[in-house]
């Protein structure tokens, strides 16, 4: 089923990428560069939309068929317990459709801020007022024992984040992309160990449609995902690791699987607060681009750029392995692994420290 949920969005993702390249090059829906922007020639946008259809078309064929499907028939064609899991996906239909929902309106708002850019402000309050739907409305909730109003805050603060993380990351060829396929595959990896399906279903149905773009945008990128793209990564990464179950309470076992998420996506989060801060520090807009991302900074210590994104892969692969000892982990393994992950984002902050200069 993972597997034939990622082929569902892989194969549609790569067929419409390569579309929405001859698409935009005709239409002049193009990044061209200058300013902050780190490319040396025009590329086409698109990528964003093509993640989005092949997220959208079998998501919705899904949810459709559960929908006019009762469970009883999936019982007497492939067993009970086929009927259970169908009656499972049957009961959160609202939940899927309000998620799906959220998708189309942040796809909708950075394909608008790709076409014509909405400014910073602007672009934080739609989002914010479209997550706060999602929470609300799905109900995607985290941190359930902050109260009602408390988890609302949280989970809408750490989708803002995870949002806009991914779109701090979209700054290199196929960056943002294969940083988000690395951290989807370690999600739907510890909602497996966790003893779920469905939300690794949704993670795998999300994966294959990121695969099937990077195809493009690996290094050297021949298309774009613009925010239309990033944007969506980052919302579909956040819900995913809200809807995941990292530890069952019901269990006689420490909750330090609840770290889980910050351990799998330290990566991205480390970009998204040193930019931050590095802007805050030195007076500007925080929200404004520059080139100082950390992947700017490997390359100016002399990596190639496709070496500066393998180097980020790698990190990000290393603190999602470390994350899956965390079910069922004792207090010692626990520390060892965010031992591990403090070291991992140490070397990096060594890897991209200024260089020292002589007098």
């Amino acid at each position: 089923m993972l597997g034939g949920a990622l082929v569902a969005a892989f194969v549609p993702a790569l067929l419409l990428t390569l579309v929405m390249r001859r698409v935009s090059l005709r239409i002049g829906f193009v990044d061209r560069p200058g300013g902050h922007k780190s490319h040396q020639r025009v590329t086409p946008y698109g990528g964003g939309v093509a993640i989005f259809l092949a997220v959208l078309l079998p998501l919705g064929a899904a949810m459709m068929a559960v929908w006019l499907t009762p469970a009883d028939v999936v019982a007497e064609r492939f067993g009970q317990l086929a009927a259970d899991h169908w009656q499972g996906l049957r009961s959160g239909l609202p939940q899927a459709l309000v998620v799906l929902l959220g998708a189309v309106a942040i796809h909708a708002l950075g394909l608008c801020d790709d076409i014509r850019p909405l400014g910073p402000y602007l672009k934080l309050f739609l989002l914010t007022a479209i997550l706060g739907v999602v929470v609300v409305e799905g109900p995607v909730r985290m941190a359930l024992f902050a109260g009602e109003f408390g988890s609302i805050a949280i989970t809408i603060a750490w989708l803002i984040v995870m949002t806009n993380a991914m779109n701090f990351m979209d700054n290199m060829d196929g960056l943002s992309a294969g940083v988000t396929a690395i951290c989807l595959l370690f999600l739907g990896a510890c909602g497996l160990l966790a003893g779920q399906l469905h939300v690794p279903l949704l993670a795998s149905l999300f994966l294959g449609a990121v695969l099937g773009f990077l195809v493009l945008n690996f290094p050297p990128a021949k298309i774009f995902m613009g925010d239309a793209g990033s944007l969506l990564c980052g919302y579909l990464l956040g819900v995913s690791s809200v809807l995941t179950t990292f530890h069952d309470a019901q269990a006689d076992s420490p909750p330090y699987a609840l770290l889980m998420p910050l351990v799998i996506l330290a990566v991205p989060l480390y970009d998204f607060a040193s930019v931050v801060l590095i802007r805050i520090a030195e007076g500007r807009n925080p929200m404004r681009g520059d080139q100082r991302h950390f992947s700017h900074r490997l390359v100016e210590h002399g990596l190639s750029r496709r070496s500066a994104v393998l180097t980020i892969y790698l990190a990000t692969a290393a603190t999602g392995v470390s994350a899956t000892l965390l079910p069922g982990a004792s207090l010692r393994q626990t520390v060892c692994v965010g031992l591990l992950t403090l070291m991992i984002l140490a070397i990096i902050a060594i890897l991209e420290s200024p260089p020292r200069r002589e007098t």
